[in-house]
């Protein structure tokens, strides 16, 4: 159902209540999302963004209850993912004269897509697009998260709608930040932030100090995804200058699987160790934890803790999917350490310290190894481990 959130613009996107996973199963979404398509009614029409394709039926129907489809003039696409722009094929051929407006890099992106002739409109950041009594402004967002994302900025009502960018993968019965539980929406809003958008921190500071140096108002951000902040809209912004930033703090998580135990024993030797100096922790199991909450949990921490026993000469391939995660999402200022059992070859634990390595992580330690079943001295240097850890992380505030 269409919802009017300010003077003449609508949300004419939909809910997704059933989503559990999202881009091929890299991200889960327990919570589900919401596909934000955003009206501007004027002298002339656009229509920002639409909707990924299963729920094209449904947004054309939200969208007729305001206005006859065929009197769009415009039609933005902020970034070409399917899911902001599924919609598109069935939507311009009930507005097959509309303009379609992208980044130099979406129209390429689009018409890769659906190999359509549109009447394509590039646009570069500073350029404009008069509707009457109110404009829209365009701002390349480049890898935030992809090459061709871009933000647009409607004058009047002061609103950016920034795509993927201050999103959440968060279905809700309503559409307001102001409507929602608290703890909820950040829980949603930091775990988009530290699955997508944390390769690109130094891109995301940089494209906030621009849009700042604007010193154009703000009464609301509207994004592709989840609610729309529209009460203090800018706690968002200053929270993902603080996300950015990847400060660490004195708390740690640890990974690890096991097969007969010897390695969890260990995980909580070293936990034992963290404790006993004051740092905060949590342990995941990680044949049964899910990862992209893990890895929203590691984003805050100051230190990631790796533990596997050796299988074929190498780790447990539960371990294997998050430590290329860890590579993927290049998260800074992380302190590290690994730890494993073993029964024959041992390969495990320096398979791990390689990789962090490669992550860029502080190696904490030497990694400990026990053979068989840790015994006292292999537990007492799960401990001398956690403390070189809990010695590398920042002192409490």
């Amino acid at each position: 159902m269409a919802t009017q959130i300010a003077q003449g613009v609508y949300w004419v996107g939909v809910v997704d209540w059933a989503l559990r996973n999202f881009h091929g199963h890299e991200l889960s979404t327990h919570r589900g999302s919401t596909y934000n398509s955003y009206l501007i009614l004027d002298e002339k029409k656009a229509l920002v963004d639409t909707v990924w394709a299963p729920f094209t039926d449904e947004f054309i129907d939200g969208l007729s209850e305001v206005i006859d489809p065929a009197e769009l003039d415009y039609v933005v696409v902020n970034h070409a993912e399917p899911d902001h722009s599924g919609g598109l094929p069935a939507l311009m051929r009930l507005c097959p004269d509309a303009t379609v407006v992208a980044s130099k890099r979406g129209v390429e992106s689009v018409s890769g897509h659906y190999h359509e002739d549109w009447n394509f409109k590039a646009v570069g950041t500073g350029e404009k697009i008069s509707l009457g009594a109110r404009e829209l402004t365009f701002i390349e967002a480049p890898m935030l998260h992809w090459p061709d994302t871009m933000f647009t900025y409607l004058s009047g009502e002061a609103i950016l709608m920034s795509n993927d960018g201050f999103g959440q993968h968060y279905a809700s019965a309503f559409r307001f930040n102001d409507e929602v539980d608290q703890v909820e929406l950040y829980e949603e809003a930091l775990k988009y932030y530290a699955n997508i958008l944390t390769p690109y921190s130094g891109q995301v500071i940089k494209k906030i100090d621009e849009i700042l140096e604007m010193n154009i108002p703000v009464s609301m951000i509207a994004p592709s995804h989840g609610v729309i902040w529209r009460k203090s809209p800018l706690q968002i912004v200053e929270k993902y200058q603080q996300w950015a930033r990847q400060e660490p703090s004195r708390s740690a998580v640890i990974l690890f699987d096991t097969m007969w135990h010897a390695t969890r024993r260990m995980a909580e030797a070293i936990g034992e160790g963290l404790a006993a100096r004051d740092v905060d922790f949590k342990a995941y199991y990680m044949p049964v934890s899910d990862r992209n909450d893990v890895l929203a949990e590691v984003f805050k921490a100051g230190a990631v803790i790796v533990g596997s026993p050796t299988l074929n000469n190498g780790i447990m391939p539960t371990i294997a999917p998050i430590m290329e995660d860890l590579k993927g999402l290049r998260f800074t200022n992380k302190v590290a350490a690994a730890f494993g059992s073993y029964g024959w070859s041992g390969e495990a634990v320096k398979r791990i310290e390689d990789h962090l390595a490669e992550c860029k992580f502080d190696i904490a330690g030497e990694g400990v190894r026990a053979k068989w079943q840790p015994d006292r001295d292999a537990l007492d240097s799960c401990r001398a481990l956690a403390e070189k850890v809990a010695g590398a992380l920042p002192a409490q505030p």
